[in-house]
């Protein structure tokens, strides 16, 4: 049903492991695009997912960090490690750059991990179709949805289906409102043809190799407004201090008052997630974790969130 994009840094991988087991309980399949070197983390966390039952894809071609030009220790992982875990999928990420007949090749090197094709970019949607041929209808394809409109997702339409939303709207911390509308699609996907949804989490597409310095902190937390349809909005509680790069752990106090505040106002509608209780912990102990921690917490939320709301 759900599937939360990940690109594999290290909080995004943790997240994973901390999530596992409610991931596999509730059905959700995070998909991975490692991006670092080593592939330490990324094997603890499959097998994380494999020891709660649940089930993962993993891209074996990532487009973005250390592996974008060869992926081959990626497939060495999941052909070494998992290749007998029925939960782990290779996925074959298949942009404007990849041929048809590279793409395919890519499936039948990986047929044993029941691949995944994720479409972003890529344009010859009906030649890979025709490729397939009859197992089209036992292959599951994800779709970037600003890359893949209606009738490209129509050549697809015997196999299962997952659209990609991105509901993150990149800018500095500095710019962002208090809160804006995220996504439709968990309560729409079904009326899209989908067999599934998923989303970017509250990171986005957009792929930045190191974060500078922070001259505002940001705590971004999701829910889902039954007053609004079950629309799912988007808080940014945003530093007071926005004009210095100095002082992260000031400038995340300062964020953290202001949700600590938005909770105790009575008319919030975050759950209480156990991301939002370690939120409480750390402004009763006046702690700041760093910044790649509170980016867990708040993906932690959002997954807990969405989990809330389908169970």
């Amino acid at each position: 049903m759900y599937h939360p994009y990940f690109r594999g840094k290290q909080f995004e991988l943790i997240a994973i492991r901390e999530t596992a087991a409610l991931l596999a309980g509730s059905g959700f399949v995070p998909i991975i695009e490692p991006v670092r070197e080593t592939l330490n983390g990324l094997g603890r966390t499959l097998s994380a997912i494999c020891e709660a039952a649940g089930k993962a894809i993993v891209i074996i071609n990532p487009y973005h960090g250390d592996h974008a030009e060869d992926g081959a220790g990626i497939s060495a992982l999941l052909k070494r490690d998992f290749l007998n875990q029925q939960g782990i999928t290779a996925g074959i990420l298949v942009k404007e750059d990849i041929a048809p007949d590279a793409a395919f090749d890519l499936y039948e090197q990986h047929i044993e991990h029941k691949p995944t094709f994720i479409h972003a970019g890529f344009t010859e949607a009906k030649v890979l179709a025709e490729k397939l041929g009859d197992d089209l209808a036992s292959t599951q394809h994800v779709f970037f949805e600003k890359h893949c409109g209606k009738l490209y997702r129509k050549h697809f339409k015997r196999g299962k289906r997952i659209l990609l939303r991105d509901g993150f709207q990149r800018r500095r911390n500095a710019d962002h409102p208090p809160i804006e509308e995220f996504s439709d699609l968990h309560v729409t996907y079904n009326e899209e043809d989908m067999d599934g949804f998923g989303d970017f989490l509250i990171v986005g597409d957009e792929y930045i190799e190191g974060g500078g310095p922070a001259y505002a902190v940001a705590i971004h937390l999701t829910f889902i407004d039954p007053d609004k349809d079950d629309v799912m909005y988007i808080k940014h509680f945003v530093s007071t201090t926005k004009d210095t790069p100095t002082d992260p752990a000031g400038k995340f106090a300062e964020a953290l008052d202001k949700l600590i505040a938005e909770l105790k106002s009575g008319t919030s509608k975050l759950i209480e997630s156990d991301a939002i209780k370690e939120f409480r912990d750390l402004h009763a102990k006046h702690h700041f974790p760093g910044l790649g921690h509170v980016k867990k917490l708040s993906m932690k939320h959002h997954i807990e969130t969405l989990a809330d709301f389908l169970a």
